[in-house]
């Protein structure tokens, strides 16, 4: 059974997932309206976090463990 925190949380994103199927939902800073599905649920959890319901943290965006040649380039240089 999820945590209240998670309930109050998966409601925020209910909302917004809801909101983007009926294609009401809109992006906060460019008032756009928002195409994917994943963006929805960044604006439902960005919405809980602004009513102050504890949510995970926001991912960090971290260099892939495949690398390509930049990571390659930097293992070489240090």
């Amino acid at each position: 059974m999820p945590k209240k925190t998670e309930q109050k949380s998966q409601g925020f994103v209910k909302e917004a997932v809801h909101e983007f199927k009926r294609w009401e939902l809109k992006s906060w800073k460019s008032w756009e309206k928002v195409k994917s599905p994943r963006q929805a649920v960044a604006i439902g959890l960005s919405k809980a976090r602004k009513a102050w319901v504890k949510t995970p943290p926001p991912k960090k965006k971290t260099e892939s463990k495949k690398g390509g040649i930049l990571s390659w380039i930097k293992k070489i240089f240090q």
